[in-house]
């Protein structure tokens, strides 16, 4: 799934991304951590992971979204 980051704290390697209807949705550091990235700036285009079904989905991976 794509999205757009949002937020990130680069102390606590957690953030948020923007999917592409709107919805806000909160990452941690072991998704940032799992993508292998150093760094995300709010505005970067990413893929996401999701696990978890219902009312409580949560973010396993967090990369950069390449073509």
């Amino acid at each position: 799934m794509q999205a757009t980051a949002y937020t990130y704290d680069s102390e606590t390697r957690s953030g948020s991304v923007l999917l592409d209807d709107g919805t806000p949705m909160a990452f941690d550091a072991s998704a940032f951590d799992a993508g292998g990235l150093r760094l995300l700036r709010p505005g970067q285009r990413v893929r996401i992971e999701v696990s978890g079904e219902g009312a409580s989905p949560r973010i396993s991976l967090v990369t950069l979204q390449t073509f």
